[in-house]
């Protein structure tokens, strides 16, 4: 006999569509070009504080000014971008400061979201984590071998895990409020250039395995000591203000 609960379970929320992957051709060029200058800024080829200029912008990414001026507006709506009045555009700045507010914000929300989604998690859920996990932890190790990789895809990998450990939680509400901070979150991690090697890497397998055991309290403590030596790491490096 089917239980009350089960009976009653809410519907499984859609996997959210990774900001950071590449465009399709069905997209229109407003939302292309959107999606190219919002990667540009994540993975720092757009510095913060950088001069947002139409003409070059224009030049570089191939769309008109109103558009341009449209997904700008847009952008700093997400916090990306600051709009400067009649000055126009430039990318958002980073400091020591905002980043921990970031990353605490990410570990409030993962936290809770990943204790959900493994309580509910089923065999489809196990397979989307282990097959995420399987790409980062391969990549992973061409990184700690020396080997050079693409950062885009590496970071793409590294969000397909987490969100995959989370994506059974139950709140559409609840991913579409993480995958913003968590690109953030990111952001931070290219424009200071870091890979935290084989620890990280560590972190991740134990990870893994409290998904599987279902253990959400030892998993966590690991994120929230994932996330912290993260930004412990990204300040010691010295390439952020205390304030933006």
């Amino acid at each position: 006999m089917v239980s009350a609960a089960r009976r009653h379970r809410p519907e499984k929320p859609r996997l959210i569509k990774v900001m950071l992957t590449r465009t399709s051709d069905y997209e229109s060029i407003g939302e292309k070009t959107y999606r190219q200058v919002r990667t540009d800024i994540l993975f720092g080829k757009l510095v913060p504080g950088e001069k947002l200029k139409l003409d070059r912008l224009r030049e570089d990414y191939g769309a008109s000014v109103g558009t341009l001026r449209e997904l700008l507006s847009r952008l700093a709506t997400e916090g990306l971008v600051v709009a400067e009045g009649q000055r126009g555009f430039e990318v958002a700045p980073v400091s020591a400061e905002n980043l921990r507010e970031i990353a605490a914000l990410r570990l409030l929300l993962e936290s809770h979201a990943l204790t959900q989604s493994f309580a509910a998690g089923d065999m489809d859920w196990e397979g989307r984590v282990v097959a995420a996990y399987h790409k980062l932890s391969a990549l992973e190790k061409r990184l700690l071998s020396g080997q050079r990789a693409d950062s885009e895809t590496w970071k793409r990998y590294d969000w397909e895990f987490h969100h995959a450990l989370i994506s059974d939680c139950g709140s559409n509400a609840l991913l579409e409020a993480h995958a913003p901070v968590y690109d953030k979150y990111l952001r931070y991690q290219m424009v200071a250039g870091i890979f935290r090697g084989e620890i990280a890497a560590r972190e991740h397998k134990k990870l893994l395995e409290c998904a599987l055991s279902r253990d959400a309290a030892t998993a966590r403590d690991v994120l929230a000591i994932h996330i912290q030596a993260c930004v412990d790491f990204t300040i010691a490096k010295g390439k952020l203000p205390s304030t933006a």
